[in-house]
């Protein structure tokens, strides 16, 4: 345990320059005492820590002095972020450096620790793409994933109904249920582009200066959510039995359950409750009321109401 807490006291020295002993008490969540003796003790093993005196002072390391990890390169220690990611990582180009990080990882670890990492691969294993997904990697995506660790200017060619060529800088890459999407900065826009899309990547020659403010995070949890709500561009309304109000979360988006879910009213004597569900289109619609079965019942549009009652009569003439 205490040598864990010495491990981080100069880690957090390493990464941050100068600490007072109440900063470091938090940050460990130890008393002040305790550093003081912490220092001490790292202090006796040789480990250059020294105390300034002073409004501004505290304890810093000595002359530049930093623990290394058996001699990370820059590419490896990327790839130590996304050593959890092996998939991904290698979809990207970065297989090699994963498995070295890997390897020096585990040589750093104390003998009674390197099975940790066998016994976590034989219990846990992340399958990013989703069922019905092309499991091989866009053929761009390797050149896409240099650029964006980079910070190179591309021109992309990309295939909508026509192909057109935009001049991206791109700020990070999503896999969203086994898609790749590139973030990019279009002009004064924030732009997304699916990578299987793309039909050229050429560097311009250029480096460009990320935003400090962009989070990828954040950016794309808006912008997804953004997307779905856009798509429901329609509403039915509909009776839902109890069993119905269950199975909708199986059917349809989360974001129209969940309005679904707000706008029902008050459940009738046999527990059926009334509600207006967005859909993308009546298309949607209909198979969703299919998929629900008898436990729905269209309400509105009647063009719908009247599509669902024709494919009950000819269901119930199939299983006469």
């Amino acid at each position: 345990m205490r040598a864990a807490r010495l491990i981080n006291l100069v880690l957090l020295l390493q990464a941050r320059g100068t600490l007072t002993a109440s900063e470091l008490a938090r940050e460990l969540e130890v008393s002040e005492r305790t550093v003081y003796r912490d220092v001490v003790a790292l202090s006796a093993a040789g480990v250059p820590v020294y105390a300034e005196q002073g409004r501004s002072g505290g304890y810093r390391l000595v002359g530049g002095y930093q623990t290394r990890l058996t001699g990370l390169s820059r590419a490896e220690a990327e790839a130590l972020f996304l050593a959890g990611l092996p998939g991904p990582a290698s979809d990207m180009g970065l297989a090699e450096p994963v498995r070295a990080v890997r390897r020096k990882v585990l040589a750093a670890l104390p003998p009674g620790l390197r099975e940790a990492s066998e016994r976590a691969a034989q219990r846990f294993h992340l399958d990013a793409p989703g069922w019905f997904v092309d499991p091989d990697p866009p053929p761009l995506l390797t050149d896409l994933a240099e650029a964006v660790w980079q910070d190179q200017t591309l021109t992309l060619g990309y295939r909508r109904v026509a192909e057109v060529t935009r001049t991206v800088e791109p700020y990070g890459l999503v896999l969203k249920n086994g898609v790749w999407y590139l973030v990019g900065k279009v002009g004064a826009d924030m732009r997304s582009y699916r990578v299987d899309r793309m039909t050229a990547v050429e560097p311009i020659g250029t480096t460009f200066d990320r935003d400090p403010g962009f989070e990828l995070v954040s950016f794309w949890a808006a912008r997804a959510a953004e997307f779905v709500r856009a798509m429901l561009c329609d509403t039915i309304t509909i009776r839902l039995s109890p069993h119905g109000v269950r199975m909708l979360r199986y059917v349809a988006e989360p974001v129209a359950v969940r309005e679904a879910t707000a706008a029902a009213g008050e459940p009738d004597p046999d527990g059926w409750v009334r509600t207006r569900l967005p859909v993308e289109s009546m298309e949607v619609a209909y198979t969703y009321v299919l998929r629900l079965g008898p436990e729905a019942e269209v309400l509105d549009p009647p063009e719908l109401r009247e599509r669902v009652a024709d494919a009950a009569d000819r269901m119930r003439q199939l299983y006469r």
